[in-house]
């Protein structure tokens, strides 16, 4: 297939072109050259791209993805990364449904008042002790 146009590419990826070229100057994507003023991309570039996306969507950061990729720009994707993602996934699911479940209640409580409630006042301790997740640091 002929090379892309870097309008091409963001029409049939749905990325905007501003994106494309941060992602080249990140090394996640490389340019094959010019036509004009426009960079041309190898067609493969849309699969990468849809790896990208995968791994956003997935919670990995862009310096984690660009290490998914071997210098050669196949995928080098690492089972325990992924595993350990997996696991960080299911924790913040478990955070999440608590929190649902707890507003949920919050909304239809008989009590006069939400600081009557006990199940209301288990989630106000969990946020302030930082287990809700509102604390956490994130690693760099």
């Amino acid at each position: 297939m002929r090379d892309l146009d870097i309008t091409e590419v963001a029409r049939r990826s749905g990325v905007p072109a501003s994106t494309l070229r941060f992602y080249e100057e990140k090394g996640l994507i490389a340019s094959t050259g010019r036509r004009g003023l426009r960079r041309l991309f190898d067609s493969g570039v849309l699969e990468r791209l849809a790896l990208i996306a995968l791994g956003r969507a997935a919670g990995f950061s862009l310096d984690e993805i660009a290490l998914m990729f071997a210098p050669d720009g196949r995928p080098r994707i690492d089972r325990q990364r992924l595993a350990a993602k997996a696991e960080e996934l299911d924790r913040r699911i478990r955070e999440l449904s608590a929190m649902r479940d707890g507003l949920r209640h919050a909304a239809a409580c008989p009590a006069p008042s939400h600081l009557e409630c006990p199940t209301f006042r288990r989630l106000v301790r969990a946020a302030a002790s930082g287990a809700m997740g509102a604390r956490r640091k994130r690693a760099p």
